[in-house]
């Protein structure tokens, strides 16, 4: 029964035009990719979507041979949809929203809104900048540790799963990209606080 096919010989029975076999793959990780997107992202119709676009990126791979062997299929699927996750976020925090649940917000009578000066916002925006160019000059690995753990808020264990790395690595990258953070402050001679 073809259901009983291993990860990779279907993939093969898929590279050489056999469909069902991706059928089979889907049905084997939906729920796992769904999960893992919905628990990060928080929003159903989003993790719909972004679950149905990891498996498009995942075919469309497959058939230009984008895919090579070198572990698990559904670490691959994973790294996938960890990638479109953090694209999203990125998309989504350049255009600040307002859910339609808040209902309408007083502006005239916010602290939030009201009581910060121009200049405040200004040196905000700029230490926010700072930061996220620095963050970019990191190493890959230690980047993406980074950006996992603050903007995704994920705990070192789900940094670790998804890397398939140990929780100490985890640690360590992280450890690593705050050493080296603070050293390109110092260089730069970069103020992160607001006097």
């Amino acid at each position: 029964m073809k259901s009983m096919l291993s990860d990779k010989e279907l993939v093969l029975a898929f590279r050489n035009g056999d469909n069902s076999a991706m059928d089979i793959l889907i049905n084997r990780y939906h729920r796992k990719v769904f999960g893992y997107i919905k628990h990060l992202v928080r929003n159903h119709e989003i993790a719909q979507d972004l679950c149905q676009e990891t498996f498009v990126k995942a075919i469309n791979s497959l058939k230009s041979d984008g895919y090579y062997e070198t572990g698990y299929f559904s670490a691959w699927l994973m790294r996938i949809a960890h990638n479109l996750i953090i694209d999203n976020y990125r998309k989504t925090t350049k255009l600040p929203t307002v859910p339609n649940e808040i209902g309408e917000i007083n502006l005239f009578n916010n602290a939030k809104y009201s009581d910060e000066t121009i200049e405040t916002h200004l040196a905000k925006s700029q230490i926010s900048k700072d930061l996220k160019d620095l963050i970019n000059r990191l190493p890959e690995e230690q980047k993406t540790t980074v950006l996992m753990r603050l903007n995704l808020d994920m705990s070192f264990k789900e940094i670790a799963e998804l890397q398939n790395i140990s929780i100490n690595t985890a640690l360590g990258r992280m450890r690593y990209a705050v050493l080296n953070l603070r050293k390109m402050i110092e260089e730069k001679n970069l103020t992160m606080t607001l006097q």
